[in-house]
């Protein structure tokens, strides 16, 4: 074999090679890769009944941001009972900035705030996705803003929020979303099952409290001799 040929192979070899790290990178950055990297576990209350309430949700999507302030008032007044946790899936199709605010969250989480960064992103979310970090063409001002307010070392926010870190716990999230069937937001399992709650605390409560029941032991009655 001769050693032009071999430096033909070798040369399309390197170009192959180059072509796929290409490929990889883009996707790690749009949000598209699925990752094998360990699930966000962004949990509060104390679950003293054993039951879990998920939500996965998109800080720019409209209906989560409706939904905030019941699942905010539910997690606080069931805060002994259940666990609440928020996992992300952000809907890029839908809402071009959804994955940077998921970054942006991942990022304050590494200095023990994502539930600071969590309200605030929704806080700042306008319904109408006509300002702020909604409409902007680059959020990350917005969000740099958010961290300062919350008290987060901003330069090491910055580095996180760019982190491949940070990307592929997001990616994760939203893996895992998609392998459970979530195809819009907010999405919420009860306890590893898919339900359908009414934005209400009436509505959070009918569910909670039924399945809290269902947790409680039960007793036989004694009978006597």
């Amino acid at each position: 074999m001769s050693k032009q040929f071999l430096g033909v192979i070798v040369a399309i070899l390197v170009i192959f090679g180059v072509i796929f790290a290409i490929s990889s990178n883009k996707s790690s950055n749009n949000g598209t890769k699925s990752s094998s990297s360990t699930l966000t576990q962004h949990v509060e209350g104390q679950g003293q009944s054993g039951v879990t309430l998920v939500e996965y949700g998109d800080y720019q999507c409209p209906f989560c941001q409706q939904y905030y302030a019941t699942v905010k008032e539910v997690a606080a007044t069931y805060d002994q009972q259940i666990h609440f946790q928020f996992r992300n899936f952000p809907i890029t199709s839908r809402h071009p900035n959804a994955f940077a605010a998921a970054r942006a969250a991942e990022a304050a989480a590494l200095q023990n705030k994502f539930w600071e960064m969590h309200d605030v992103l929704y806080q700042n979310n306008d319904p109408n996705g006509q300002a702020g970090w909604v409409a902007a063409s680059d959020p990350t001002s917005y969000f740099d803003q958010f961290a300062t307010q919350i008290g987060l070392n901003l330069t090491q926010f910055k580095a996180d929020f760019a982190s491949e870190k940070v990307n592929d716990l997001v990616n994760a999230d939203m893996a895992e979303g998609t392998k459970l069937n979530v195809q819009g937001t907010p999405t919420f399992f009860l306890d590893g099952k898919q339900v359908t709650i009414g934005n209400s605390p009436d509505g959070f409560k009918k569910v909670l409290d039924a399945e809290i029941a269902k947790k409680q032991p039960t007793t036989t009655p004694s009978t006597t001799q």
